[in-house]
This record gives structure tokens, C-alpha cells and sequence, in this order.
């Protein structure tokens, strides 16, 4: 028990600092990354805060990948739902000032980009499930192998950010940063803290709570 509870408090700090790099990288004001993008121009336009959007975004998302028939875990619900609450009580908070300095801007993104891998490596490393986009990619490319998952990353990615900058959402080189730098600034990261993720077993909700299962019927022999 003692495992799973180390296991949820890493998940929430991760998803946390997650949605903390998120805003950082809004408040950057050099342009947004193309989830983001979609996201505020969704906001934008429906009138929906951004967090409320990041949640139904990821419900969607989430529900094509069980479609494909990808493994969902208590990990992949939390980051649904937390991300997107996390983000609105960050930018409710207003702690994170807006930018207007170009070259601040970009350190800004940088560094929001860095505390986003940060997240990641803490809430993968929870094993508890993918992140919903995470989940999609490998769907999709189990039912396309012969495309390269960068190609299908790319497209994805390339879509949501088209219709984002469509609605409005502001599109600049902080959001060709955020393309090209994130796989660099995470790799670095999870070289800096020595995490391979090839190591990892990830739990389903139901391998979570069978194991929660067992605990309990370990201590019920116990007593």
C-alpha cells in the first residue's frame, strides 16, 4: 500500500508541475504549442475556460483510445481531469506574470518547457498509465505500422495547431520552439534523472485494482 500511495503522490505532483510548465509556456507570450493552440482557440471561441477545454479535449481523446484498444490507466483518467483543473486554478492565481519582453518570452517557454519534462518523468515514472495523446499515438500507429509514429505525431500535431491558429490562438517561434525543442528538453530530462522508460510496466485500471485486491486480502489473512 505503502508503494501505491508513493506511486499517486508522484502522479499529482507530476501532473501538477505539468500544468504549471503549461502556463508558464502560455504566459510566454511568443507563441503557443500546437495543443495548447487548439485548446485556447477552442476557449477562445466557445467562451469555456481553458482547463474545462483540456478536460473535454481529453475525455474525447481518451475515449478514441480505448476505440483503438489501448490500455487505460488510473493515470490516464487523472491527467484527463487534473491538467485541465490545475491549469484554471494556476491561471486563476495569476502568480505567473504575462510576458511582454520577446527574449524573456522565450526563456520563459524554455524553462516551461523543461518543467513540463519534469512532470512527465514524474508521472510516468508512476506507472500507472499513459497520458491520453500519449495513448492515441500508440493506437494509431498499432493500426497504421508502416507510418513512422513521428509521422503520426506530426500530423496530429500539425492538425490541431492549423485549427487552433484558425480560431485565433497565437502562433510565433515560441510555437516552433515547443515543436522541435520538447523531445530534446525531455530527452535531456530523463537523461538527467537516469529514466528509461523502456523499463516501465504500466497498469490498466483493472491491473491497479486487482493488485488493490490482493493487498487487501494479504491483510485480511495477516490480521
Amino acid at each position: 500500500m505503502k508503494n501505491y500511495l508513493y506511486r499517486f503522490a508522484r502522479l499529482f505532483l507530476g501532473l501538477f508541475l505539468y500544468a504549471v510548465g503549461t502556463v508558464l509556456t502560455i504566459r510566454a507570450n511568443v507563441g503557443l504549442a500546437p495543443w495548447e493552440a487548439f485548446h485556447m482557440g477552442l476557449s477562445k471561441n466557445t467562451g469555456i475556460s481553458f482547463g474545462k477545454i483540456v478536460i473535454l479535449v481529453g475525455l474525447v481523446i481518451m475515449v478514441l483510445s480505448l476505440a483503438l484498444k489501448e490500455k487505460i490507466g488510473f493515470g490516464t483518467l487523472c491527467n484527463v481531469l487534473f491538467i485541465g483543473m490545475f491549469n484554471d486554478l494556476i491561471l486563476e492565481w495569476q502568480f505567473i506574470p504575462q510576458q511582454n519582453n520577446f527574449w524573456v518570452g522565450i526563456l520563459f517557454m524554455l524553462f516551461g518547457l523543461f518543467i513540463i519534462s519534469v512532470g512527465s518523468f514524474l508521472y510516468i515514472g508512476s506507472e500507472l498509465g499513459a497520458g491520453p495523446r500519449d495513448s492515441l499515438m500508440i493506437g494509431l500507429k498499432k493500426k497504421m505500422p508502416a507510418i513512422p509514429i513521428g509521422a503520426i505525431r506530426g500530423t496530429v500535431e500539425g492538425t490541431v495547431l492549423l485549427l487552433g491558429w484558425l480560431m485565433g490562438a497565437k502562433v510565433g517561434l515560441g510555437t516552433v520552439i515547443a515543436v522541435f525543442g520538447i523531445s530534446i528538453i525531455l530527452q535531456f530530462t530523463f537523461r538527467l534523472f537516469q529514466f528509461d522508460v523502456k523499463k516501465l510496466k504500466a497498469e490498466s485500471i483493472s491491473d491497479t485494482l486487482s493488485q488493490f485486491k490482493q493487498l487487501a486480502q494479504k491483510k485480511q489473512l495477516s490480521e
